[in-house]
């Protein structure tokens, strides 16, 4: 990470024909104050040493000087590969030479004019660059842009162009309008040919694992699961899915099986013109499915000229059809978040793969995320510690299996957080599950949340708006936004996002109940109560009522909800209870159900350092006390 005074390290890559221009750079930064890491510094004959892959991680911006030479350089795309998908990526050109494809989505500062003056605007320029990777400088001044540039582009003297904005702002000036949105793309339900509904969820499975393996490719934006299964209402062909999902291509497929065959249809499709760009059709053993499913990204992306980062196959996978097998029926079980049979079907599934094949890391990290949903939700207070460590050693032996597997490192910081209560031993973990899974709109929402609920709200925000722009059809989504910025304090906003996930799922649970507590902390009371009389959740909505008839002046009515809050719930709502004390203005009471709430374990006290239900307690000293406990800072 860049130092207290702002310097940071740096990692410069380069082609050896390029060297001595690359020493003139690296001295300037070293005069600058950076530290700068160079192959230069290997000893001789450890070039391939894991020294560099070291650096690149601890790297806090990755400088690609690209020439006509490191172009074809193997090693010069790899390690720009690995500053791009961190979003640590800063390009320079040498002599004029455009990135090549697949790097072209930050625009690239032009030393070709540059002669070693420290002082020089190009040397500005590239410090500016390096500010906005690490997110610490605000936004160039924007010009217009012109034909064939992107709107994040702005002079920086002597030609130079620099990235107006942090990493994660560019990215979305791309999503929303650059390069990425030109490559945009929908992976549609494949179509179950095998005539046999009970094998619905093997395409279910390879859409969701091909459109995983698409949104490894920074250069693709990929619309998630939910908004792309939004197209089988559309009517009109494939341009009015396209113009409904807002995206410029869709893929589409068949999957048929027979015994342990796997034969697959995919084919291209232009939204814009509607005509096929590339077809294909496969067969495969139900083993070879994970390679499979990079096989057909690599071709979806060479056929939108997208170049991958690396052909091997997604981390974590199995080549066990058994084992395979179980592990996408448990998933279509947990996917439907039905009720508690299901959710421990899907367990038993998962337990299955992983017995089965102790190796298939993606199944230990579903089997954490089964044990800490059963916790959350159906369990009594004495198994929770139980489940929860067992989400824990399951996290963990999918990390150790995959050490780059973003569901691993969600699972293990879920389980950390919720389950033991541990939001700074959590952070790593979520931190690396949004460093490798920022193409995944379920993965950047759970971190979103963690990050809110941490009080780093700034990155919250910037987290949630990255799942809306991959997700914005689906209502949980709308949903989290809401809570993020309940949390935050913008309750105007809190009740537009809630009503969105109410208006596209009108049965979502916690929604109303999340509209009805921003309307109540602005005082809109007759509003509130309409809309925590709509919650289908008894917890939230009791809660709600509760809080608000005390508000209201209406103490009978407020007593009667949380009676109902204590008999129909019971001790899974001993943190609800402890926000109605708080509301009411006991102190003690809300204090020492708090006390209990961590007690049992209950997850709701993941709430508690940004709840606003508790700000009337929040400067009580023994709250600090506690919440500083609980280890949030």
């Amino acid at each position: 990470m860049a130092s207290e005074s702002g310097r940071a390290t740096l990692f410069l890559s380069y082609a050896h024909a390029d060297q001595a221009k690359a020493q003139r750079l690296a001295r300037a930064l070293e005069k600058a104050g950076h530290t700068v890491w160079w192959d230069a510094l290997i000893e001789g004959g450890s070039r391939f040493a894991k020294s560099i892959d070291q650096a690149l991680d601890a790297a806090d911006a990755v400088l690609v000087l690209w020439s006509q030479k490191s172009v074809e350089s193997d090693w010069v795309r790899d390690e720009a590969a690995q500053g791009r998908d961190r979003h640590r990526l800063v390009p320079l050109s040498l002599d004029g030479t455009l990135p090549p494809l697949g790097f072209r989505q930050l625009q690239m500062i032009d030393l070709s004019h540059w002669h070693g003056r420290a002082d020089a605007p190009q040397m500005k320029a590239i410090e500016r660059a390096i500010a906005a990777a690490l997110g610490e400088a605000p936004a160039a001044a924007a010009r217009p842009a012109g034909r064939g540039l992107s709107r994040r582009q702005a002079l920086a003297g002597g030609g130079a162009v620099i990235v107006a904005g942090g990493a994660l702002a560019a990215w979305k000036l791309d999503l929303f309008g650059g390069d990425a949105a030109a490559r945009s793309i929908a992976v549609l339900p494949f179509e179950n040919l095998s005539g046999d509904p009970a094998q619905a969820y093997l395409p279910e499975g390879l859409t969701e694992e091909i459109r995983g393996a698409l949104s490894r490719n920074a250069g693709l934006l990929v619309l998630a699961g939910t908004s792309s299964e939004a197209a089988k209402d559309v009517k009109g062909g494939a341009k009015a899915i396209a113009g409904k999902l807002d995206v410029a291509y869709l893929l589409e497929g068949s999957v048929q099986r027979a015994g342990d065959l796997i034969r697959v249809g995919a084919n291209l499709t232009n939204g814009e013109t509607g005509f096929s760009e590339w077809s294909q059709r496969f067969e495969r053993k139900l083993g070879d499915v994970f390679a499979f499913q990079t096989e057909i990204a690599g071709m979806v992306s060479n056929a939108l000229s997208v170049r991958m980062a690396t052909d091997a196959p997604a981390p974590g996978g199995t080549t066990n059809a058994k084992a395979y097998e179980a592990y996408l029926q448990g998933k279509s079980l947990y996917n439907q978040a039905k009720d508690e049979e299901t959710d421990r079907q899907a367990r038993a599934n998962f337990e299955i793969a992983v017995a089965v094949d102790p190796n298939f890391a993606l199944a230990h990290a579903a089997l954490s995320r089964s044990f800490a949903s059963i916790a959350a939700q159906y369990a009594a207070a004495s198994e929770l510690k139980g489940l929860y460590d067992l989400a824990v050693a399951e996290a963990q032996r999918a990390i150790a299996l995959a050490p780059t597997l973003a569901e691993g490192h969600l699972a293990l910081g879920y389980a950390l957080y919720s389950g033991r209560l541990d939001p700074k031993g959590a952070r790593p973990s979520y931190d690396k599950a949004y460093q490798y899974g920022r193409g995944k709109a379920d993965i950047v929402l759970l971190c979103a949340a963690y990050m809110a609920r941490t009080r780093r709200f700034q990155e919250a925000r910037d987290a949630i708006d990255r799942a809306l722009a991959l997700d914005p059809l689906n209502p949980r989504t709308h949903r989290a936004a809401g809570t993020i910025a309940f949390a935050s304090r913008r309750f105007d906003d809190a009740i537009v996002q809630g009503r969105r996930a109410i208006a596209l799922n009108p049965k979502i649970s916690n929604a109303n109940a999340s509209v009805g507590d921003a309307l109540l902390m602005l005082g809109k009371l007759p509003e509130a109560r309409a809309a925590y009389l709509n919650e289908p959740s008894a917890m939230f909505r009791l809660r709600g009522l509760a809080a608000l008839e005390h508000r209201a002046g209406n103490q009978p009515a407020a007593d009667k909800a949380f009676a109902q809050l204590v008999s129909e719930v019971g001790d899974s709502a001993m943190y609800q209870q402890a926000e109605v004390m708080a509301q009411w203005g006991r102190a003690d009471e809300a204090l020492a159900k708090l006390q209990r709430a961590r007690e049992i374990g209950d997850s709701g006290l993941s709430l508690v350092a940004t709840d606003p239900f508790l700000d009337p307690v929040a400067k009580d000293a023994r709250f600090v006390r506690f919440v500083k406990e609980l280890g949030f800072d």
